[in-house]
């Protein structure tokens, strides 16, 4: 395969991801395994376009290859516990996210993936105080022996049956569990009394009715596992919160519960959730009064940050914009720093993702005297310096490089000072100072194997192979 061809597979996939495409990105990461077997990111990769695709076996599968040689690889625990969850196998995920824990205290998403995994866990069991155990007067009177007996009789009982008991349940709690595709499911188990039907075949040789069956048992497990997630009487509480009037104090703690919410979906990629809890919450905020929530415009303003990343991540770039602006014009009328820092960073990267790269330059520009860290620093520098290289302003991004990697030599952040010292090596090679360049990649070398990142290496070795070519044939020409 041509030099190259593997990352750009993969960086192809990851963007087919982001637009919320993983059935094309699924391609990619296939192709990119050919080229390079057994390679532990683009498995995690193609695990997460399985899950997505709700091919939790194959999601699994990805997830424990890409641990075989490395219990302790970040992502790989990270990505098998997220499927171990979407399994409804809480009791495991919770292992592998504690585990991640330990490994990545700085990690969030590991913390917030112990809270969801736990609250899952109460939601099945009940807490302390939805379990009042029975009196022994109340319990009835069994032997150990007949009880065993029943228990043989309930076993035997199933085996002659051939299937397992199915939990009887309400149907209005199940279609309140299942929303809109609880229509599909009273569709479906309508077709079965269509005896006609349920005995033909599809072309290709498959019976309607195993795929009907199967249908059915795929909604029933969905409605299983949103019960084990969040029960009717919780769903029920939440939405007599919303309706009832509150208190300030009550009204602000189910916001900010609802923003916590929101954050988590966010960091969990589970982007169109995320975006559709952004929208509910903002029509209801909108049509609370100043009175019943003091904070109201700094709370919309937050709520346009979180709709905008979700918009972001799902390629809804237009209106991404729109949010990032609104949350933007929100800051300023309110007068809240802290908040025009976020939304002018975010507007910059909205920006350079349509590729307005001097709309994005202007908005970090402005943003870099609000900022307090270093590390913050050297992102924003290394940011801006990509745009001017966009741009075809060399002299400026080498400037904007050498900023980055003065920041991140003093937050002592190993990752930023390769990117900053790729990004000076790079703006060499546009200035045609390819001495100076083969230098910087050298150094940018060094960092990454110091880092043990053999994708960078490979990726620095192919662009420190192109610049010694192109330097070699300029002094000969010469």
């Amino acid at each position: 395969a041509p030099a190259g061809t593997f990352f750009s597979l993969v960086g192809e996939g990851t963007k087919l991801t982001r637009r919320g495409e993983p059935a094309k990105a699924l391609a990619c990461f296939d192709s990119a395994l050919q080229l390079r077997p057994g390679d532990r990111h683009c498995l995690v990769a193609r695990s997460e376009c399985h899950l997505r695709l709700g091919d939790t076996q194959n999601a699994l599968k990805d997830a424990e290859a890409s641990l075989q040689d490395d219990k302790t690889f970040s992502q790989g625990l990270y990505q098998k516990a997220e499927t171990l969850y979407t399994m409804g196998d809480f009791e495991s995920a919770l292992v592998f996210y504690h585990r991640g824990h330990r490994l990545r205290p700085g990690v969030q998403q590991f913390r917030l993936g112990i809270e969801k995994c736990q609250e899952a866990i109460l939601n099945c069991v009940g807490g302390p105080t939805t379990v009042r155990p029975k009196s022994r007067a109340e319990l009835p009177s069994v032997s150990r022996q007949e009880e065993g007996q029943r228990s043989s009789e309930k076993l035997q009982s199933k085996a002659m049956k051939g299937q397992k008991e199915e939990p009887l349940r309400n149907p209005r709690i199940e279609r309140q569990l299942l929303g809109e595709l609880y229509a599909d499911k009273v569709y479906l188990e309508e077709l079965l009394k269509d005896k006609d039907l349920m005995e033909s075949s599809t072309k290709e040789g498959t019976r309607v009715a195993e795929l009907v069956h199967r249908g059915i048992s795929y909604l029933a497990g969905r409605s299983e596992f949103w019960w084990q997630q969040k029960p009717i009487h919780v769903r029920l509480r939440e939405r007599r919160l919303r309706q009832r009037k509150h208190e300030p104090s009550e009204l602000s703690r189910y916001v900010e519960k609802s923003l916590e919410d929101i954050e988590m979906l966010l960091a969990d990629d589970r982007f169109q959730e995320s975006g559709k809890r952004a929208e509910r919450l903002l029509q209801e905020v909108q049509g609370w009064s100043d009175q019943e929530l003091p904070n109201k415009s700094q709370v919309l303003g937050d709520i346009y940050s979180c709709l905008g990343n979700a918009q972001l991540k799902l390629g809804q770039l237009e209106a991404a914009l729109q949010s990032h602006r609104l949350d933007l014009q929100s800051a300023r009328e309110n007068h809240l720093p802290d908040a025009v820092s976020r939304a002018l960073e975010n507007l910059g990267r909205v920006y350079a993702s349509t590729g307005s790269f001097q709309d994005a330059i202007n908005c970090w520009e402005e943003k870099v005297p609000m900022t307090t860290s270093s590390l913050e620093r050297a992102w924003l520098f290394h940011e801006i310096g990509r745009c001017y290289l966009e741009l075809n302003e060399a002299a400026v991004a080498q400037g904007y490089g050498h900023k980055s990697l003065q920041e991140a030599d003093k937050g002592g952040d190993d990752e930023w000072q390769l990117y900053a010292t790729i990004l000076v090596a790079e703006s060499q090679v546009k200035l045609k100072d390819y001495w100076s360049a083969i230098r910087t990649f050298e150094k940018a070398l060094e960092a990454a194997q110091l880092m043990h990142s053999e994708a960078m290496q490979e990726t620095i070795l192919g662009a420190l192979d192109n610049v010694s070519k192109t330097f070699v044939k300029e002094l000969r020409e010469r």
